[in-house]
């Protein structure tokens, strides 16, 4: 027995994608959507590219993460609960070159993302590397929360002043639009990254209303949440998890009256916003922070084992879409 097996099991399997939070250097809650494997003990296992090696790093420094389940996009899931697991993670720092002993999660995922398998061919070789370069996390789940089929709760009552269905616009009078605004404007609901009383990150998906002094968010009953450094994820992705898309709202969680207020203070979009350079600018960026990752150990860059990838991805081809 394990405590994953109070989740529904082929729910949890079917979802593509899971937001997945770790705590910064700051101890803010740092909350992005991934890709996870469980494993037949019940652990589960993600992985990061070294371009994106943050999650790692926060994770060597504080082991404590959370996982939420909560957007059925892609999965065939009708009238899906969603799934919050709390625990622990290491992250090792060994570089996987390879699939080896994750050919299961690279099989899923040639399969659900098609696209992903065009990285393989060897003109993109030189441009994509950095995307086969993986640092493994895997979690230990010690908390399962199971919350029912449910729109996510939009706060109430509502907070004073009333809200701004303008916040994206300058208010009258000059001043700038609330920060993040735009962003969350374009996603019925978001992801709420916070901390309980013990400083262990939490997930819950909420609905969003600006106001004047920020965004009022509604953390479910059956979740504790304490004033502090939190953010507000939103992202996106389409049935077979392409024209991915997300944003972080970083802030401070505050108690107002009988609402709970997200004051943000930062925006972060690390695929683009949607602009025709932000392709060429990510690839860039990618490799660059791929450099600075090994030069700051002293490593060289390593060479992928693009046969043993190539060899999945065709495996997951013939087999169909998952």
């Amino acid at each position: 027995m394990t405590v994953l097996d109070s989740a529904p099991q082929a729910v949890l399997d079917a979802y593509r994608t899971c937001e997945f939070v770790t705590l910064g250097r700051d101890g803010a809650p740092l909350a992005w959507p991934t890709a996870v494997w469980r494993r037949p003990d019940g652990a589960l296992v993600l992985t990061t590219s070294l371009a994106f090696a943050q999650k790692a790093l926060n994770i060597r420094r504080d082991g404590r993460v959370a996982l939420l389940f909560s957007d059925p996009t892609g999965s065939g899931l009708v009238d899906a609960p969603q799934i919050f697991v709390g625990g622990w993670a290491e992250c090792p720092n060994d570089i996987r070159t390879g699939p080896e002993g994750l050919d299961d999660y690279w099989r899923t995922l040639f399969e659900r993302q098609p696209h992903s398998r065009s990285y393989l061919s060897r003109p993109m070789r030189r441009l994509m590397d950095w995307y086969y370069l993986r640092l493994v996390i895997t979690v230990a789940p010690e908390r399962v929360i199971v919350r029912p089929v449910a729109q996510p709760p939009r706060p109430h009552p509502l907070p004073h002043p009333e809200p701004n269905p303008q916040a994206t616009a300058t208010p009258e009078g000059g001043g700038e639009p609330l920060l993040g605004a735009v962003q969350l404007s374009r996603h019925p609901s978001a992801v709420l990254a916070a901390r309980d009383a013990s400083g262990a990150p939490v997930l819950a998906r909420t609905g969003t209303v600006p106001t004047a002094g920020g965004f009022a968010v509604c953390p479910p009953d059956d979740q504790e949440v304490v004033e502090g450094p939190a953010s507000l994820l939103v992202h996106r992705h389409d049935e077979r998890l392409n024209h991915m898309r997300n944003a972080l709202v970083r802030g401070e969680l505050r108690q107002a009256d009988d609402c709970w207020l997200l004051v943000p203070d930062k925006v972060l979009e690390p695929m683009g916003s949607g602009r025709p350079t932000d392709a060429i600018r990510v690839l860039r960026g990618t490799q660059r922070a791929t450099d600075r990752y090994l030069d700051r150990r002293g490593l060289s860059r390593p060479s992928v084992e693009w046969e043993r990838y190539r060899a999945l991805a065709e495996s997951a081809r013939r087999r169909g879409p998952a």
